[in-house]
């Protein structure tokens, strides 16, 4: 017995070693990976390939290591606006682009003020006498916005072109909620903020929709008037007048419809596009497959070529999308992450600060918890800039209101001026289930809210109270920012949206410009002239398990393949004909109303959000200022249980 176990021992620390040694073997193949460097990225002599793919983005979203690795999503969906027109303003200078190809085929739109940047940068690279070849399957409002920039622009014999235009209806549940038994409390302050009014109307108000009206109006000239200086040769109105009759006309052909309104130049498939790009830019020697050209893919040439690190830096902090309380993002504005980020900027030892904006609001304590750290920096004596992007509305207002001097342009869609709260409760749906409440109070707040029994008046009017207070606060902050009275900022504010041109003239933006602007009017509030300073970005450094996911997954734009066609074309980000268009168009007014019936049923505080910043072009544009992946209720979910109660039909 002593003999057998010295052996087992013996094999025991045999096998503990064993364990050690393989772990320690694991962690230094980890270390190796993330520290390991591939070969240097290099620019080919040929085309600067563009692939669109997903939606053009201010900000890329998190990437999450667990999906990543799983197959569960890609970073590749999404491009990020800053990258393609860095991109194309450096192939104006770089002998080695020869010419430019933009692959829209899986591009799924984005914000107004996004497109008309990267369109202008589009022209830039034609001013420098180089080819802008664009190729698409089925051009919509923002497919065609930046096609229209092209110099010769290709389509799918099997896709189209067509002009939906901005606008439309959106859901509201006022008698489905009535019909529920659900009571929606809402309180708010302003005339005009109609976030909350889906869920306690069954039409749009007129003032509403008279704001509605002037920035739709205003967002569909300024995108007439851009294609049209673009593309002058192009016949929109026969597009968007009677597309019916064009598309008869052309034997129901839509790509022959979009060739005789002048709206492309040629109709071809990938392997034809790619054979003109070969005749423009040269052939790759290595992949003689058919349509393969040689290139340098977005990736590529943003790694081979690093922003200049030379002189002072000027730090410009990204707040984009949905405003939170927590530590959400990047993609997600998540108070506490940005507030941490903009605190750095002491060890950081910036020269001045720059806020990027392109957000449809949120969460009031958010919005302050950034606005406050803002402010520090600024007290401090740090020149404070803000640059609009797409959306700086409601609580995208507010995160502004410390600043100098705001610039953005005129389709950005700012304003809304206003919060709000909206609390449900289901006394009367109890109380028909034969379902009562009864108790001892010892005060008017005890028990509140009460799920059987609902809001007691002094509790709604406490809540009202509360968010008259908070719209005060915001009256006050802008009036400081803006120099005016809150009686002057009051008359122009009650939550209504502004273009940014209307918006400067009521002197709620000083300037039109983009970030590039902005950020020379820090640097001269700085004392910095040209060359003496840079840019840099605040951002949360992904983790190591994240950097080693998206390693092992890969970019998405793997320039590895001389052929213009990915090899990670598994998941389209649209259908490649009309009917998919329409599809995508439907899913994303479904996710609308997924949206917004989380929006009321989660847990969610004093809000400033902005209704009128779904307004975004694309058909598979997601909906800004929606509360995708939060808790709460969806649209589903009320609908069955309309039917449990007998309200709504079965399937």
């Amino acid at each position: 017995m002593i003999f057998a176990r010295k052996v087992w021992n013996l094999l025991v620390a045999i096998k503990d070693a064993l364990v050690l040694v393989m772990a320690l073997l694991f962690f230094f193949l980890l270390f190796a990976a993330l520290t390991a460097r591939g070969p240097s990225p290099e620019v080919r002599k040929g085309a600067l390939l563009i692939r669109l793919k997903g939606q053009v983005v201010e900000e890329l979203p998190r990437l999450d290591p667990a999906t990543l690795l799983t197959g569960g999503g890609s970073p590749s969906n999404v491009v990020r606006e800053r990258d393609v027109v860095r991109a194309l303003r450096g192939a104006v200078g770089d002998d080695k682009i020869r010419a430019v190809a933009i692959d829209m085929a899986d591009f799924s739109g984005g914000g107004l003020v996004h497109l008309e940047e990267i369109g202008a940068a589009m022209d830039a690279v034609r001013a420098a006498k180089k080819p802008v070849l664009v190729y698409g399957m089925m051009l919509d409002d923002a497919g065609m916005l930046l096609a229209a920039h092209g110099s010769e622009v290709w389509l799918d014999p099997l896709g189209g072109a067509f002009v939906p235009g901005p606008g439309g209806y959106r859901p509201y549940y006022g008698q489905l909620l009535e019909k529920l038994k659900i009571n929606v409390h809402v309180f708010r302050v302003g005339t005009y903020k109609d976030f909350v009014e889906p869920y306690i109307r069954n039409d749009q108000s007129q003032p509403s929709k008279e704001a509605s009206q002037a920035l739709i109006g205003t967002i569909w000239s300024e995108w007439q008037a851009n294609v049209a200086k673009a593309r002058p040769q192009a016949d929109i109105a026969a597009v968007v007048k009677d597309p019916l009759a064009l598309l008869k006309a052309a034997g129901n052909d839509p790509a022959q419809a979009a060739l005789r309104a002048k709206l492309v130049d040629r109709i071809g498939n990938r392997t034809d596009f790619g054979q003109r790009v070969a005749d423009v830019a040269g052939e790759d020697r290595k992949d003689k497959r058919p349509g393969a050209f040689a290139h340098t893919t977005l990736d590529t040439w943003i790694a081979a070529n690093p922003e200049s690190t030379t002189g002072k830096a000027i730090g410009v902090i990204t707040i984009a999308g949905d405003i939170t309380d927590g530590k959400e993002g990047p993609g997600t504005a998540g108070g506490e992450r940005i507030a941490r980020l903009i605190d750095s900027a002491q060890q950081r030892k910036l020269s001045a600060l720059v806020v990027r904006v392109d957000s449809p609001g949120g969460s009031v304590v958010g919005a302050e918890a950034i606005r406050a750290a803002i402010e520090r920096q600024k007290k401090l004596g740090l020149p404070v800039v803000v640059s609009m992007a797409n959306y700086a509305a409601s609580g995208g207002y507010w995160v502004s209101t410390p600043a100098t001097r705001i610039f953005a342009q005129p389709g950005t869609i700012t304003g809304s001026i206003g919060i709000f709260a909206v609390v449900p409760s289901f006394e009367k749906a109890l109380a028909a289930w034969g379902v009562s409440g009864d108790g001892v109070r010892t005060t008017p707040l005890s028990g509140q809210p009460d799920i059987i029994t609902g809001l007691t008046p002094e509790v709604e009017a406490l809540l009202q109270a509360d968010i008259e207070g908070g719209y005060g606060r915001f009256i006050k902050l802008v009036a400081t920012s803006r120099h005016k009275t809150p009686e002057e900022v009051d008359a122009m504010a009650q939550g209504r949206v502004w273009d940014g041109g209307t918006a400067r003239q009521k002197g709620l933006v000083d300037a039109f410009g983009g970030l590039d602007d902005a950020l020379a009017y820090a640097a001269d509030q700085a004392k910095l002239k040209t060359g003496e300073w840079h840019p840099e970005f605040l951002a949360n450094r992904p983790s190591a398990l994240a950097q080693l996911a998206q390693s092992l997954r890969g970019s998405g734009d793997d320039d590895s393949s001389g052929n213009q066609t990915s090899d990670d074309d598994d998941a389209r980000a649209l259908p490649g004909d009309l009917s998919g268009l329409i599809a995508a168009r439907q899913q994303t007014g479904l996710a609308r109303m997924v949206a917004q019936a989380r929006m009321m049923m989660g847990a969610q505080g004093a809000q400033a959000r902005c209704l009128e910043c779904s307004v975004s072009l694309g058909a598979g544009a997601a909906p800004a200022g929606g509360v995708l992946g939060q808790g709460g209720w969806s649209s589903l979910t009320l609908m069955r249980l309309a039917q449990w109660v007998g309200i709504a039909p079965h399937p």
